[in-house]
C-alpha cells in the first residue's frame, strides 16, 4: 500500500481525534499496514495541550483493547498542512476552521471525516458533553470509518 499520513482534527484533541487516532492505527496494525500509515490528531484551539484524552476516550479504547494514554492533546500547527497527506476533521464547524487556516496549495487536503471516509455528509458528534455511552457510539461510528477509510488505501494502491 501506498504510504499516507492522516491527521484528525477535532475542536480540542481530547474526544475524537485521538479516539480516531488510536483506531485508525490499531485497524493499519491488524491489516499489516502500520508501516504504511502515520497516523496522529489535533485540535482547532489549545485549551487541552499537553493533556491526555478524556477519561472516557480513554475507557473506550481500552474496552476494544486500544491504549490512548500515551497521547497528549495539541493544536494543529502551520507545519501540518504540508507534513500529512489528508487531513480529516470531525464536523463542519472544524472543516470551515480549517479551510480558513489552509494555505491554497494544500486545501485540498483538508476534507470532513464522515464524507471522505464514509460518503455521507454528516458530522462526527461530539460527546463531550454527553454520558460515557456516548462515546461507544462515537467509538463505532469512528471504527466504521476509519475501516472504510483504510479499504480505501488498500483498493487504491
Amino acid at each position: 500500500m501506498k504510504p499516507v499520513g492522516i491527521l484528525f482534527v477535532c475542536l480540542g484533541n481530547i474526544c475524537r481525534s485521538p479516539l480516531a487516532e488510536g483506531i485508525m492505527r490499531d485497524i493499519a496494525k491488524r491489516r499489516s499496514h502500520a508501516a504504511s500509515i502515520s497516523v496522529d490528531s489535533a485540535g482547532i484551539g489549545g485549551w487541552h495541550v499537553g493533556a491526555p484524552p478524556d477519561r472516557r476516550s480513554i475507557a473506550v479504547a481500552k474496552a476494544h483493547g486500544i491504549d490512548l494514554t500515551g497521547l497528549r492533546g495539541r493544536k494543529i500547527a502551520a507545519a501540518d498542512f504540508t507534513a500529512f497527506d489528508l487531513i480529516l476533521c470531525m464536523d463542519k464547524s472544524n472543516l470551515r476552521d480549517l479551510r480558513l487556516l489552509a494555505p491554497a496549495a494544500t486545501a485540498h487536503k483538508v476534507h470532513l471525516f464522515q464524507t471522505f471516509a464514509a460518503g455521507r455528509d454528516e458530522d462526527v458528534p461530539d460527546p463531550y458533553y454527553e454520558p460515557a455511552e456516548a462515546f461507544e457510539a462515537l467509538y463505532q461510528t469512528l471504527e466504521a470509518g476509519c475501516s472504510s477509510l483504510l479499504a480505501r488505501f488498500e483498493r487504491s494502491s
